[in-house]
């Protein structure tokens, strides 16, 4: 929607939430996405969610549609990493770990990544894939948890763009006010 000023000249509305990336970058707002996205980690997160283990597929079955009363995504890119499952409204992720978690090269990854995401304030929550296998209702229940625990801490994420706008009434200049 576009608005005319008083002078004729056309002006959009104040940033809102679900405005697009390339609408915001026309109105000079920088959209740069907060976890650094690329063409090269989406194609990786597509590549991973078709090829995905029994292990995560069963633990999808049970986190996708709300499920738990919140929306989770599979194989989410941020930053260097895919994460197996990612709550963007609560800032949850949650990782699977098989037995190759133990070795030493990858317990430095695992302890890498979980330095970065909470650097991001992002949540993390990891489980061995047996768990998932022979306790799938535990995971769930320490998931439910977290969720409700998260939720009721009243932590928000904030918007995913930020005008520097007035908050209210703004926009017009008066004659002989600068």
């Amino acid at each position: 929607m576009v608005r005319l000023s008083d002078n004729g000249s056309a002006s959009l509305p104040p940033l809102e939430k679900g405005r697009s990336a390339s609408e915001a970058s026309r109105v000079g707002i920088k959209s740069a996405s907060r976890f650094n996205r690329t063409l090269a980690k989406t194609v990786r997160a597509r590549n991973l969610r078709r090829n995905y283990t029994e292990v995560e597929m069963r633990l999808w079955q049970k986190l996708r549609n709300r499920q738990l009363g919140v929306d989770f995504r599979r194989q989410h890119p941020v930053g260097g990493f895919v994460l197996d499952f990612y709550a963007p409204a609560l800032r949850l992720a949650i990782e699977l770990d098989g037995g190759q978690h133990a070795q030493h090269l990858n317990v430095v990854r695992d302890e890498s990544r979980a330095l970065w995401l909470e650097e991001h304030d992002v949540t993390l929550l990891r489980f061995w894939n047996s768990d998932v296998m022979q306790n799938l209702a535990g995971v769930l229940e320490v998931i439910a948890i977290k969720v409700a625990e998260v939720q009721a801490s009243g932590m928000t994420p904030t918007r995913r763009w930020r005008a520097d706008l007035p908050l209210s009434g703004g926009g017009k200049k008066r004659k002989g006010r600068n």
